[in-house]
């Protein structure tokens, strides 16, 4: 399911059921462009569309097809945040960048739902877009983080409906059990989110984005222009965005050595069932709300929009796949929904993701005109929408929102290779032990 060299997409739900299956061509020959980006994911159509809407000559290269990797295998939850774990210690965040830092960065990571949502709208690409989303609690304590959480954002005038909801309220959301009770919310949501990329990367190549399937991206020679050399053409560049987060670091570490150390490369997995009967989705999930625990290694879950469960997990930092995703995850919806015992699962699949130390997006330049965004670890459908603008603001010289991401210290990962693999899975561990316990 993994198979870092196949070039059509893996076998998931969203595969199967996307709407727009046209390929975009295999670059052939020599082109000249002002940007080039490498990567067909959600942070480089993303940015690709930004360029084409300034009319600006785009060329983005992606080695399968677009949004192959993480972009196309993901939950297809859209949440909201911007800056990770930065947002934790506002006053701390402030003060390294400058006062107001941390307000921008809560802006920002409302607007990268924004720019979701207004695309769905200007461009009418039809993913199966459903607000409505729940946080859930296992334990007490962290019941307790959701209501400091809730407090947080009713002080900062969030806009949209949020409500605190106990064991009690939550049955109306969840037939379940597993669950103490929860956080809802309105301006969060999910899709299909492979008809979303591809929406997107449809509508730059129809306002002149030039967009290439699989294209592999074989050398990079810097300079004041930027000559990249593929399996069969070349394209030169005034600018070069890197966008293939965990792919670029796994397949292609030679394109970038210097951005391998700061990300690894984690995997998660996801079943979904076959269509659920009008009564079986009144009896696990009547409202349609996406779903995500608290935990480190968490649960997601949500419908599909033709009544499929759609349930994910198992992230795993040891690039170790289990041994049978299907019985494994199947086990893990059951604890939660044990009445989908007779549901047929019809699709399974997994994807690399892409891990910060500090979990915090890594966004930075490697020389004048080349630049990167990676390491959403595991949060990235609008966040990287986001980062796909801040990209485009950086090379048209608007470096204000770009540079407090850009100024953060990026902390290596120790070790290298399967070392530093096997080392980030036993710290893991402890975190997941954490969870069990407290």
């Amino acid at each position: 399911m993994l198979d870092a060299n196949k070039r059509e997409h893996t076998n998931s739900y969203y595969a199967a059921s996307q709407r727009d299956k046209e390929p975009f061509p295999t670059l052939s020959g020599e082109v000249t462009t002002d940007v080039c980006i490498i990567g067909g994911g959600l942070t480089g159509v993303s940015a690709a569309l930004e360029l084409a809407e300034q009319q600006r000559d785009v060329v983005l290269l992606e080695a399968n097809r677009i949004g192959w990797g993480a972009s196309g295998r993901n939950g297809g939850q859209v949440i909201g945040g911007y800056g990770g774990k930065l947002t934790n210690k506002p006053k701390a965040t402030d003060a390294r960048h400058g006062p107001g830092t941390n307000d921008k960065l809560i802006a920002m990571g409302q607007e990268g739902v924004d720019i979701i949502k207004d695309r769905i709208k200007n461009y009418q690409i039809e993913c199966d877009l459903k607000w409505g989303f729940l946080n859930v609690a296992l334990k007490p304590r962290e019941m307790d983080d959701l209501a400091e959480w809730y407090e947080e954002l009713e002080q900062q005038g969030y806009e949209h409906e949020i409500k605190m909801i106990d064991r009690d309220g939550l049955k109306d959301y969840l037939k379940t059990d597993r669950y103490i009770g929860g956080m809802s919310d309105m301006g969060w949501g999910h899709l299909q989110v492979l008809d979303l990329v591809k929406g997107e990367a449809r509508a730059a190549h129809n306002l002149g984005a030039q967009i290439y399937e699989q294209t592999v991206a074989t050398e990079i020679e810097q300079g004041s222009t930027i000559t990249i050399k593929t399996e069969n053409g070349t394209v030169r560049a005034k600018h070069l965005l890197l966008c293939g987060n965990a792919y670029l670091a796994a397949m292609a570490p030679k394109l970038a050595p210097k951005l391998t150390k700061y990300i690894l490369p984690a995997t998660s997995y996801i079943i979904a069932t076959e269509p659920l009967s009008d009564e079986q989705v009144a009896n696990v999930m009547p409202r349609n709300y996406a779903v995500c625990d608290q935990r480190t290694a968490l649960d997601y879950f949500r419908l599909s929009a033709d009544n499929r469960m759609l349930f994910g997990g198992l992230s795993n930092y040891s690039a170790t796949a289990p041994l049978s995703i299907t019985k494994t995850l199947r086990r893990k919806m059951l604890k939660v929904f044990p009445q989908l015992a007779d549901a047929q699962i019809e699709h399974y699949w997994g994807g690399r993701m892409g891990i910060s130390f500090r979990r915090v997006p890594q966004l930075g330049q490697l020389a004048d005109n080349v630049y990167y965004a990676q390491a959403y670890s595991g949060h990235g459908v609008a966040p990287t929408h986001m980062s796909g603008r801040l990209l485009v603001e950086a090379i048209n010289g608007r470096r204000d929102r770009f540079d407090i991401l850009a100024n953060e210290q990026h902390v290596p990962f120790p070790g290298f290779g399967l070392i530093r693999q096997s080392m980030y899975a036993v710290g893991m561990s402890f975190y997941k032990m954490r969870d069990a316990v407290l």
